[in-house]
Formats: C-alpha cells, structure tokens, sequence
C-alpha cells in the first residue's frame, strides 16, 4: 500500500535536492506535486486541501534550518503534516473498569470483519486477557462456521447462532457465556452487507442496546477509498463509531481511505491488517507509517518484527558461523523460515530507509515465495550430512536430491552454486584485519554477479 504515493512523493523531494535555500516557486511547484500524488493516491479533496494549505503555511513561513538541506526540510514538513491527518498517537483497545469488555465489531460484508474480530482476540489474548468470540451473524450460516474455526485455531472460546435465534438473543446468550467461561472480553462479530441498509442497522442498533458495549470497531476495506469514508461517516450516524481497523494494507490500494478516515469522521485508525495470517494485524502508528509513506522506513517495527519471530541467540550464532565460512544449510533454512515469519523480501526492503529504491534497482532478481519455497524442497530433500557438508553431493546426489524435492538438477545446481558464493562473500567479509581489502573483493564479487536473485534467495537470511 502506498507505494505509488511514496514513489511520487520521493520524485518532488528529489527535485529540491542541491538547492540552497525554498522559493516561493520551489515550494508551490513541489505542492502541486504533492497534491497530485494524495488526489491520485484517493485521498478526500476536502482532506487534501487542508493538507496543503498546511504544508505551505509551514513550508513559506519558516528558515530553512542549517542542519537540512531544502528537500529534507519539505520531507519533514509533509512527515509531520501526515502525522498530524492520521492522529499522531496509538489508539489500541481500551478495557472497561469493571469485565467484561464488550467489543462490537461492525462493516460491510467483504470487509474481512470476520477473520479480523478473530485476529484481534488472539492478540487481547497475547496482552494476558481471555476474549469470547459471539457470531451475531444469522443471515449467513457460514459466518458462524468461519469464526468457529478460527476460534478453534486461536484457542479461543466461540459463541455462534443456534437454530431460530435471532441477533439479539445469539449476543445476550454470549454474554451469558462470558462469565460461564470466566472471559474478560467480549468481541461480537456483526452481520455485513454489501452495502449500508436499514434493516443491517435496524439489527446492528437491537445488538448494541442489548449489551453493555464499550468500544465499537469499524473494519473496513482499505481498498475501497474514498468510498471507505462514505461507509465510514454512516456506520458513526447510525451508532457512533470509536475506532477503526483497516484491512488489506498489503494490498495494492492507493491508500485515500486510510489518509482520509480520521479527518473526514475524526475517529482514530486503531489497528491495521498486513496479511492473512492470524498474527498479521498491528497497532496502527501514525508517527511510523507517515515515515513509511515519505519514503522513510519503518525500521522500528521491523525490529520489533523480528524479535518477535527470530531467535536473537540462534541469529547470533549462526552469523558467527556465516562469518567463518562454516554456515551449513540447516542454518540457512533455519535463518530463512525466520525471516519469512517477518515478511515477505519485498515487505522488509519496503521498511528500510532507500528500500523502495532498493526494490526498483534488482526488479525482478528477487525470488518469489513460490521460489524459495522450492528452495527449501531443495534443502529439505538433503541428507543431514548433505546439509552440513555440501560439497560432499556429487551428481548422483543431485539427481536423487532434485527427484526428492520436485525439481530439476540445475536447481539443485543454482542452488549449491549460489549458497556457496554467499559463503565465501561472508567469510571474505568476516576476515579480520583486511577490511577495506576484502570489502573491496567482497564488491567486485558481487558486481561479477548476474544472479542477484541467487545471492538474495539463497544468502543469509537475516
């Protein structure tokens, strides 16, 4: 998400690269830029005005300060303006004084309201709290069978309609579950529509007069733009909204709804959705995703990512091992399946600071999921022997190994070709005393490379 919009903002900032101080002229040609990129990207009209009146206020009105150069003074000005327009602080769940927590989830069918509701009890749960899950849902019999599974999957209890009961009853028996099961917090799942009607908000007003509700979460599809806002403003008509959850930021949305949410309904972004995977659902911080947008990165919940999936004295290890020539292939599997529990290559580049321009440079060298999931067949496929030796698999080896993984021997091949040369870079790297030296060896190597996607699939995965 975003990536045109951080692409075209990183285009205006470039241009201001070199100048000596902003002009009037400097700035108003980077504003209608700007202004381009946010209307392009879907956000409000009435937002995006605002927005720029902003940045020009600041932009004109201020000294260009001795410690930046013209174009990282406009970086700031635009990070502090996006800031500002997506809330400046965190809005995560808030727990009521006296339990149960009752959570009213609501959106439009199609939202991901389901699997979301389930994302956000697994990490309630995580906080040391003990949710219930409710499927208020009657219309749609496969909305209960859904939550039921994903409740099974996060351990978690489920409430879903019985036969002939309707909303109402199906949510105030749930309660009554709450204390059976002694759960401090509540999540009910509402039914959707594909679009806002009466009867949906007729049913969805009966739910919540039913029920002490503390909180009530709008999800919404990121990938609906400025619509999304629309969706938005009659959900908080109809019952008053006091946050929001978008979803499908991994997506290729333009991003208008998630810019424009807050200052169009003045309802905080609470989390954000960045995959399928139950786990895949943050807090979402307006201080780090405009860093994300003006081309910044995000390097702190990268970190954070990765302590959460990585083991730090397993990494520590094996990067000593990697460093002196003796990383075998089981640490490259190990080291790659942490890594894949972070993000995709493409999500993590996209995270670091210059990583957008990182991915337009190799293009197409970086291996796909589906590639380096036939990778570790390869590796898989190996002998432990083999793994640890592998310059001990001679061609009988390789056929057997490429039968075994479903794959030809030339992957087999690319495959030993390339950990190996990752290896020797390493352990060029890692020897003492010669660094310019070997630095400079190290980067010849790598320029002799015509297979980036060999060296970035098959090299140390940290």
């Amino acid at each position: 998400m975003f990536e045109s919009l951080t692409d075209r903002l990183s285009d205006v900032f470039s241009r201001l690269r070199g100048k000596g101080k902003l002009s009037e002229e400097d700035v108003e040609t980077g504003l209608r830029e700007i202004r381009r990129a946010f209307l392009e990207a879907d956000v409000n009209l009435k937002v995006t005005r605002t927005l720029i009146d902003h940045i020009r206020e600041k932009a004109i009105g201020s000294e260009i300060l001795t410690s930046l150069t013209p174009d990282q003074m406009l970086v700031k000005i635009v990070n502090d303006e996006i800031v500002e327009l997506l809330g400046s602080d965190v809005h995560p769940v808030r727990y009521a004084s006296q339990p149960p927590t009752v959570i009213v989830m609501v959106g439009l069918q199609g939202s991901g309201k389901t699997t979301t509701t389930a994302k956000l009890a697994s990490l309630i749960r995580k906080e040391g709290h003990r949710p219930l899950l409710v499927g208020v849902d009657v219309h749609r019999p496969a909305a209960g069978e859904q939550l039921a599974k994903l409740g099974k999957e996060i351990d978690v209890p489920v409430a879903v309609p019985e036969a002939g009961e309707s909303a109402v009853q199906v949510a105030t028996r749930g309660l009554g579950s709450a204390r059976q099961y002694n759960c401090d917090v509540v999540l009910v799942d509402t039914a959707g529509r594909l679009q806002i009607d009466e009867e949906m908000l007729g049913e969805l007003q009966n739910v919540i007069a039913a029920l002490p509700v503390f909180e009530k979460i709008l999800v919404i599809d990121s990938m609906t733009g400025q619509e999304g806002v629309n969706v938005g403003q009659g959900f908080h008509e109809a019952v008053g909204i006091d946050g929001a959850i978008m979803t499908k930021l991994d997506g290729d949305a333009r991003g208008g709804a998630a810019l424009s949410l807050r200052a169009a309904i003045g309802v905080p972004i609470m989390y954000c959705g960045t995959g399928e995977r139950i786990r895949d659902l943050e807090v979402f911080d307006p201080s780090r995703m405009a860093s994300r947008i003006v081309g910044m990165g995000d390097v702190l919940s990268l970190i954070e990512r990765a302590q959460e999936t990585m083991d730090q004295k397993e990494a520590e290890e094996a990067s000593k091992r990697l460093l002196e020539g003796t990383f075998t292939f089981d640490d490259w599997l190990s080291q790659m399946r942490s890594m894949r529990q972070v993000g995709s290559i493409e999500n993590i580049l996209g995270m670091l600071p210059g990583g957008r321009k990182m991915l337009k440079q190799v293009g197409q060298s970086l291996p796909s999921e589906a590639e380096l999931s036939h990778m570790e067949a390869i590796v898989l496929s190996m002998t432990r022997h083999e793994r640890a030796r592998p310059e001990a698999i001679d061609g009988k080896r390789k056929k057997r190994i490429a039968l075994g993984s479903g794959t030809a021997v030339s992957d087999v091949n690319r495959l030993l070709k390339n950990f190996e040369q990752a290896r020797s870079l390493a352990k060029m790297l890692g020897g003492g005393g010669k660094g310019g030296k070997n630095l400079r060896k190290a980067m010849k190597m790598l320029g002799n490379s015509s297979d980036m996607k060999g060296l970035l699939g098959n090299g140390p995965m940290q």
